[in-house]
């Protein structure tokens, strides 16, 4: 890690929240880093995924 993504991740820390940065990283994730967020956090997981592959994210009972 850089002192670049270091002050980057202050900033983003103090924007969004921490959902938005966990899923941000899932989908930026290598296969080895996704199967370990994965484990992690698998409820987060399921969500983006069947975000993903619900029309536009939105799932069912969401305007």
């Amino acid at each position: 890690m850089s002192y670049y993504d270091y002050e980057i991740s202050r900033k983003l820390a103090a924007e969004w929240s921490f959902y938005w940065l966990l899923m941000a990283a899932m989908r930026a994730a290598d296969s080895i880093n996704a199967e370990l967020l994965r484990g992690a956090f698998p409820k987060v997981w399921d969500e983006l995924q069947d975000r993903y592959n619900a029309p536009g994210g939105r799932l069912t009972g969401e305007g």
